[in-house]
């Protein structure tokens, strides 16, 4: 479900009401990363303009603080700390690449993104992925409309949650036809896939459905698959980071 609730085991959170720019009068910075906490400066948030990060510390953005006063970032923190050493001194992680690439892609640090897709543990998963990926038609649309509904009833309601369809093949896909008439009947928020010819792996398509969705800011929670009048069937319930 989509929901604007802080993470599980955070501090409780309170919404600051002044710009972060006149928030925080040292240029000194501490940071509640998804409970690690980190002290920086605002120069350093600040380094590349136009990323997604440096727009969260602008004078004009609203400041989220945890219970001792800290920014708070609902993303992994363990991850964020090579993207803050990066930063401060231009260094490369060692470990942890794909973690901390999409970390990057998050906070749209493109200098260390494209340095990132350069390593061979990025390089050759991102060749692989498109290839998988160019077996699925219409992936990219039906990706974006998958967020599009999600959102649009989390502004109704504050929660949602999307039912993806993923259908292999024509017959089933003439198959399951009366079924997701049905499901859409009864309004529900349904996304099909498929089908397709090539033999794909489901669970790497969910996968891949994961790291897309993470990266445009969402957490995923996919209860477990279902087979239903000749379709598998995932709900995809995401919360905003």
């Amino acid at each position: 479900m989509m929901s604007l609730t802080s993470a599980p085991g955070s501090r409780p959170l309170r919404r600051a009401v002044t710009p972060v720019g006149r928030q925080t009068e040292s240029p000194v910075v501490e940071l509640n990363v998804g409970g690690e906490f980190y002290t920086t400066t605002l120069g350093t948030l600040r380094k590349l303009p136009g990323s997604k990060l440096a727009e969260m510390f602008s004078s004009s953005a609203k400041a989220c603080l945890d219970a001792e006063g800290r920014f708070f970032i609902d993303r992994c923190g363990t991850y964020f700390g090579p993207i803050l050493e990066y930063l401060r001194s231009g260094q490369l992680p060692t470990q942890h690449i794909p973690e901390v690439y999409r970390e990057a892609q998050f906070y749209e640090i493109k200098p260390l993104i494209k340095l990132l897709e350069d390593m061979p543990q990025i390089f050759g998963e991102q060749v692989a992925r498109k290839q998988f990926l160019l077996q699925v038609p219409g992936y990219s649309e039906n990706l974006e409309l998958m967020v599009r509904l999600a959102r649009a009833e989390a502004v109704a309601a504050r929660c949602s949650s999307v039912l993806v369809c993923l259908v292999q093949n024509e017959k089933d896909d003439a198959n399951c036809a009366d079924a997701l008439r049905s499901l859409e009947a009864d309004k529900r928020s349904v996304v099909k896939f498929g089908p397709w010819k090539a033999a794909l792996d489901i669970r790497d398509l969910l996968d891949c459905m994961n790291m897309d969705i993470e990266a445009q800011g969402y957490q995923e929670l996919r209860l477990p698959t279902q087979v239903e009048d000749g379709m598998m069937m995932s709900t995809v319930m995401t919360s905003i980071n």
